[in-house]
């Protein structure tokens, strides 16, 4: 058999880029059936599940050998033509093909600016801090969370009395209760999350700050480590979230992501609710509590 088990990182241990390349390939490949893709299926004695290397090969218009030298995490002088054939092969999605590319033919980043704070443009706080009604923050890398107006503060949580590093949806999603509480699907923030992470560790693999953190949630939460194990990776986008406020009970938001033209690694997200229903009378309710609203709702339960 060619599987082996996914390592558990360590904290403070880099992210292995071959590693992740192996991986991500290895549990995309096995995830599809021969049936899926117009193969024919031979009886059900099969040692791996999902395709076999030579039957992915056989997709991509590559040897066998070549698929198996670029699946141990050797993509060196792969071209870029051929990674696009083998996504196909794979039926990845957008971004699990850019998640590719990156571990394949990764950039080369100068070190040094890896340990920089993120800084916020004072024009976009600005911007942000005059956004009234809804809720808006402005997320960077490692999923942290850099700048929010009162709204935010109202609904998730007054992160001001947060110590800097602890700003930081993964560490808040998996290491705090009350975040398991508020999302009514916990499980699909918490895939969310991971699936950010893993497309950020795919562009910034030596970034130790991430793999730290990687590290870190891998030890101390299980949940985490069986999502990351499972390398999904995921854009940031649109959609809708259900939440359970300990004030005023359960919302339904929708979320938009404004990735920054001239800064890709942050976005502004906000959440708003449909005009005239109960969870836009919510979010009226929190506006008038303002910051004093998690506590009061704390207070309650």
């Amino acid at each position: 058999m060619d599987e082996r088990p996914e390592p558990v990182p360590e904290p403070g241990q880099a992210l292995d880029r071959r590693a992740e390349l192996s991986e991500f390939l290895r549990t995309r490949r096995a995830r599809l059936k021969p049936e899926d893709v117009g193969l024919p299926y031979f009886g059900r004695h099969r040692r791996v599940p999902g395709l076999r290397r030579e039957e992915l090969a056989q997709l991509a218009g590559v040897s066998v050998a070549y698929y198996t030298r670029l699946e141990q995490g050797n993509g060196r002088n792969v071209s870029a033509e051929v990674l696009d054939a083998i996504a196909r092969a794979l039926r990845l999605t957008d971004a699990e093909h850019a998640h590719l590319t990156h571990l394949a033919k990764p950039k080369q980043h100068k070190k040094k600016t890896s340990g920089r704070p993120q800084q916020v443009r004072a024009a976009l706080r600005q911007l942000v801090d005059t956004i009234d009604g809804i809720p808006a923050y402005v997320v960077g890398r490692r999923s942290e969370i850099l700048i929010w107006n009162r709204m935010a503060a109202a609904v998730f949580g007054d992160w001001s009395e947060l110590p800097p590093q602890e700003r930081n949806w993964a560490r808040m999603v998996f290491l705090k209760p009350e975040y398991r509480d508020l999302f009514v699907d916990w499980e699909g923030k918490a895939a969310d999350i991971v699936g950010y992470l893993r497309m950020d560790a795919g562009c910034h693999p030596d970034d130790p700050r991430l793999s730290s953190l990687v590290g870190e949630l891998s030890v101390k939460n299980e949940d985490f480590r069986r999502l990351w194990a499972a390398h999904d990776v995921k854009e940031k986008s649109h959609g809708v979230k259900r939440l359970c406020h300990p004030l005023v009970g359960e919302m339904t938001l929708f979320f938009e992501t404004f990735r920054l033209p001239d800064d890709q690694e942050q976005s502004v997200i906000t959440y708003h609710a449909e005009p005239g229903s109960a969870s836009a009378e919510a979010l009226r309710l929190l506006a008038s509590w303002g910051t004093d609203a998690t506590r009061a709702g704390t207070a309650t339960q």
